[in-house]
């Protein structure tokens, strides 16, 4: 059953969230792009960085990019005004089943990657990168706002950036 998107009204505390999105299948991709975008903003986050790469294979060594610099920068101590590491990654994209397993080796490969990043480097990394059965299933959870699993990736990045912050010495 899809649950809908609950309309929390989160506060962000500052930091800085990326998004890191697919341009493959861009309808439904740009479309939780939006959402992410605006719940963030409605949640008080003024530092919303946006990249795109080709596919959903892409966006784990981007992930990985970010979240070393945030790593780097958080045990040096020496956040940098013009470059503020990330407090959160969000990673959204849709992979359509087709009629081989390569949807599934790509799924299963992009969600081995950002666990692994997001334990590695201790930063909470939002996988919404959807492997979806059909166009149906992508309409409901993209482009229907009550299910727009962009909005709450980025309702999750902002709690999440909370209890990490919370775990800080």
């Amino acid at each position: 059953m899809l649950t809908p998107v609950s309309s929390k009204s989160l506060r962000s505390t500052g930091g800085s969230f990326a998004i890191i999105a697919s341009r493959y299948n861009a309808r439904y991709v740009d479309a939780m792009v939006r959402a992410a975008r605006t719940e963030l903003k409605r949640a008080g986050s003024k530092n919303i960085r946006i990249i795109r790469v080709p596919g959903a294979y892409e966006v784990p060594i981007v992930a990985a990019r970010l979240a070393h610099e945030a790593h780097d920068q958080a045990n040096t101590h020496r956040a940098s005004r013009s470059k503020q590491h990330v407090s959160a990654i969000i990673c959204l994209g849709v992979i359509l089943r087709g009629q081989t397993a390569h949807a599934a080796h790509i799924g299963d490969a992009v969600s081995g990657a950002l666990m692994d990043i997001q334990l590695r480097y201790e930063i909470p990394v939002i996988h919404e990168v959807l492997l979806l059965e059909n166009e149906e299933q992508a309409r409901a959870r993209c482009l229907e706002r009550k299910h727009n699993r962009g909005a709450e990736a980025a309702q999750t990045a902002v709690s999440m950036a909370r209890v990490m912050r919370s775990l800080s010495p």
